[in-house]
């Protein structure tokens, strides 16, 4: 998560951005594996993280393949906002329970279209995985101290 493109505009501030007007997000071109992840591609819209730095701001698109699953929950030293464009999402293991989680064992949750999640640093989430695909947009960032 340090790719970006262009060089960081003054008025982003601390996050590094680049200024960018009207593209097609959406398209073919851009998509990357994310390391670790089968069948999910990212596609980095502005900015960079620094995790050795704590600092910076990301915008992506993370797309999800039909079967894509983690199978551990994760955690990361950023904050995280995540919102289900299109698609499904489910929390848990693909044919078993939700496990992993604060609130403990239970049924797998699907969410869909119009989810949103708001998560601070090195909080656990997951394990995932998807049955249909499901595009998604994420926010990460560390916060201005």
């Amino acid at each position: 998560m340090t790719a970006g493109a262009g060089d960081a505009h003054p008025g982003f501030g601390a996050f590094a951005k680049a200024h960018r007007e009207f593209f097609d997000a959406l398209g073919p071109d851009g998509w990357q594996p994310v390391a670790g992840y089968c069948g999910v591609a990212e596609k980095i819209l502005s900015g960079r993280l620094d995790p050795v730095r704590r600092t910076g701001a990301l915008t992506r698109l993370s797309r999800w393949e039909p079967g894509a699953r983690v199978e551990t929950a994760v955690s990361h030293a950023w904050c995280e906002e995540v919102f289900i464009i299109s698609g499904t999402l489910s929390i848990g293991l693909a044919g078993g329970l939700r496990i992993g989680q604060a609130d403990g064992p239970g049924p797998v949750t699907r969410l869909g279209p119009g989810t949103y999640a708001c998560r601070p640093a090195d909080i656990p989430h997951g394990p995932f995985f998807s049955e249909t695909g499901c595009l998604m947009i994420e926010f990460t960032y560390f916060p201005p101290i």
